[in-house]
């Protein structure tokens, strides 16, 4: 039998309610897979996965050299036939519902952090500099960088294609930048970007923020999308390669 202790006591960090929830998208993730997804470190990851372990809300397998992790329901079943039923499940059911709609309402947003050995100036440089986003996005961010001036997201294959246009509505250098992203073939699809440049220690601490996104699909493409390429960012300005990794094209909202 589960302590009800540790399943409250583990539900109650954020981070851990991040990692069942990247499990019940995807079950059977290894560690390596949930910390791209959510930007963490191997350490902190596992001291949160062994947290949750405890409590009985993930079980783990081997498959070879890996460690697989599962999302286990059965201890918030438990909970709820403890506490939940006992009151009006239609009247819960309703207010579910309403809840529910309220949120589709809202427009949805990412959050992504990653931390990079380097500095807030290399870092803002990696961001607005066209040749190196070319290096490690595919595409080169191009603009003055002044606030209110446009920047677009130009195809490298010579054609002069901008995926993504916007106009620049904060620039901090090197702490702050933010960017509305508008679909070229429909301006209505548009969503607002922003980079959080914050030195932490010897490193630093690069925030992305994508809110207003227009619905679920474009939310899981970005959920894709961002972690590839702040990896690809983070190994060219760590080790001056990027990864065997294909570029994303993003959605503009």
């Amino acid at each position: 039998m589960f302590g009800v202790d540790e399943v409250f006591k583990a539900l109650a960090d954020r981070t851990r309610r991040h990692l069942l929830d990247r499990l019940h998208e995807q079950n059977g993730q290894t560690l390596g897979e949930l910390c791209a997804r959510l930007g963490m470190t191997r350490q902190s990851a596992t001291q949160h996965l062994a947290v949750l372990e405890a409590a009985n809300l993930i079980s783990t397998t081997r498959r070879g050299r890996e460690k697989l992790h599962y999302l286990n329901p059965v201890p918030l079943h438990e909970i709820q036939e403890r506490w939940i039923d006992k009151f009006e499940r239609p009247r819960l059911r309703a207010l579910s519902a309403v809840k529910r709609r309220a949120e589709d309402a809202v427009k949805r947003e990412f959050v992504y952090v990653t931390y990079i050995e380097s500095t807030p100036e290399r870092v803002w440089e990696a961001l607005t500099d066209p040749e190196l986003t070319a290096a490690y996005w595919g595409h080169s961010n191009v603009s003055d960088w002044q606030v209110g001036s446009s920047w677009s997201h130009r195809r490298t294959d010579g054609s002069g294609v901008d995926d993504i246009v916007g106009t620049v509505v904060e620039s901090d250098p090197p702490r702050r930048l933010v960017t509305t992203w508008e679909d070229r073939d429909d301006a209505s699809r548009t969503s607002t970007v922003t980079f959080a440049i914050d030195p932490h220690g010897a490193t630093v601490r690069l925030t992305v923020t994508h809110v207003d996104l227009a619905d679920e699909q474009d939310h899981r493409d970005v959920a894709e999308g961002w972690p590839a390429v702040l990896s690809n960012l983070k190994s060219l300005l760590e080790t001056g390669h990027v990864l065997p990794t294909t570029p994303w094209e993003p959605v503009a909202g």
